[in-house]
């Protein structure tokens, strides 16, 4: 009897890791999928070397998805939690097998690097070990791309717009994967959504990619620009970013940029009625802030610089930390320090709920701003039944809660990250200042890419500690699926019945 008992207590576990074994084997057939598209861009120039072991890659990875598959024939409505742990552990699955082309390729010798480079791009954070991406083979750098752009609207999103098996908990899997306080449904079922938001996701990189091949960046440039900026990953083909391409690219990539940084949901209502981008009273912060910071770059760089370079570099770096993509037109870090003070405050803000940014988000931001204001007015009038609202519109307090204790997680994540990073280098002697320290978390957890100080724009991330790339690099995938779905994996609650 106490052997049945003791069974029963372990079947909602067992049930759990069957559904999170079929979805994560499902995402690693696309992942290698994926693989075989950089495969093919290998060979079509002529690196038949580097092709065939991308292609080894993709086969080793198609073995376990379709192994994971196999214990589940027909998959059960995905619960809530059950929501959360699949998409929490899918991430570092996937950030494990998609190191396999670096591996294989030689192209990065190490694990560690690999794999900090692989979360690097499927979190499109951008921070990268490699100090020339131009040196990589054509597969790779396509492949390493490819991986910003999947990450960007998510790959298990891609999934249940794809796959009819995983929608039957493609909300709950929508919810945990992608940015913001809630995916918007364009739809009554959630797979025509996302089907949706990829659509309106590759029209709009389609269209920078001309864009770009029409000015000074070749096809395969273009390409691989076009997807790391619209998953606002940053990863690029130069290893001085954007700073050695033309006037007209970096004012195309500052453009797509702000647009990579709107909600995608809002992006296909406003394509029948352009009205409803001024309706969103997000919108209208998001463009508030982004327009505010440049003013105050600009005003800075002003003195030193020709006001028309004042403008362009103010435009393009601020547009690119607001929304976390990383690109550099120049070396922020070299700015005089009170802009310095601008560069961290700004990794902490990222773009609108729904867009491919990272950070806390302007939703949040304004959320946060006028509670705050609301919890001062009750002070002065305690018996007061005051309400908070964002654009007219009325906050239920639930929601409130929620986005604060949001917050307070992502400012407890990046001190306590600090201190831990700090501690490590302390003891191993590397020499790391705190400047350095600080930005590289607030990078990490932002999803930004490059920091201050050694790991500043015209630096990288590959001389920290083997440790230190390890925890940047579970930081980067916490902070691209927002906290929740990974703390949630360390819940007595989520493996019980």
């Amino acid at each position: 009897m106490n052997a049945d008992l003791s069974r029963r207590g372990q079947e909602p576990a067992v049930v759990l890791l069957k559904t999170v074994a079929f979805v994560i084997g499902s995402v690693l057939i696309f992942i290698a999928v994926a693989m075989v598209s950089a495969a093919i861009v290998s060979a079509a120039y002529a690196e038949f070397e580097s092709a065939m072991w991308i292609a080894v890659s993709a086969a080793i990875t198609l073995l376990f998805g379709l192994a994971m598959r196999r214990p589940v024939r027909r998959p059960r409505p995905i619960t809530v939690k059950e929501g959360f742990a699949t998409v929490g552990l899918s991430w570092f699955v996937f950030s494990i097998f998609g190191a396999l082309p670096y591996l294989l390729t030689g192209e990065i010798s190490t694990i560690t690097d690999a794999v900090f480079e692989t979360a690097s791009g499927f979190s499109t954070t951008g921070a990268s070990i490699l100090s020339d991406p131009g040196a990589l083979s054509h597969g790779i750098s396509f492949w390493r791309g490819l991986t910003q752009w999947l990450g960007g609207m998510g790959v298990i999103v891609l999934g249940v717009a794809i796959l009819p098996l995983l929608g039957t908990g493609g909300m709950q899997l929508a919810r945990a994967e992608s940015p913001g306080h809630t995916p918007d449904r364009l739809t009554p079922r959630f797979q025509e959504t996302a089907k949706r938001l990829w659509l309106i996701y590759a029209v709009i990189t389609l269209i920078e990619f001309f864009l770009l091949w029409a000015g000074d960046m070749d096809g395969f440039e273009a390409l691989i620009h076009s997807f790391t900026t619209m998953s606002t990953g940053g990863f690029g083909t130069e290893a001085n970013s954007i700073a050695g391409f033309s006037v007209y690219t970096q004012w195309v990539i500052t453009f797509f940029m702000f647009i990579a940084g709107i909600s995608f949901a809002l992006h296909f209502r406003a394509f029948s009625k352009p009205g409803e981008y001024w309706r969103s009273s997000e919108f209208r912060l998001y463009l508030l802030i982004s327009v505010v910071a440049v003013v105050i770059i600009a005003g800075g760089l002003w003195r030193d610089h020709s006001p028309a370079v004042a403008i362009r570099d103010a435009a393009f770096n601020a547009i690119s930390l607001t929304t976390t993509t990383g690109f550099t037109s120049t070396d922020w870090s070299l700015w005089r320090p009170a802009l310095q003070i601008m560069v961290v405050g700004l990794m902490f803000v990222g773009g609108m709920a729904g867009s491919t940014a990272g950070a806390i988000k302007t939703f949040r931001v304004g959320v946060l701003t006028k509670a705050a204001f609301a919890d001062i007015r009750r002070l002065v009038h305690p018996r007061a039944i005051l309400v908070t609202r964002f654009g007219g519109r009325r906050i239920t307090e639930p929601v409130v809660e929620a986005v604060q204790s949001f917050f307070l997680f992502y400012m407890f994540l990046f001190m306590t990250t600090t201190f831990v990073v700090a501690f490590i280098d302390a003891n191993m002697a590397e020499g790391l200042d705190l400047v350095t320290v600080t930005s590289a978390v607030a990078a990490s957890i932002g999803n930004i890419g490059p920091g201050l100080g050694d790991v500043g724009p015209a630096a990288n991330y590959s001389g920290l500690p083997d440790l230190v790339k390890w925890l940047l690099a579970s930081l980067m995938i916490v902070g691209r699926l927002e906290i929740f779905p990974v703390l949630v994996l360390f819940t007595k609650d989520l493996w019980k019945r």
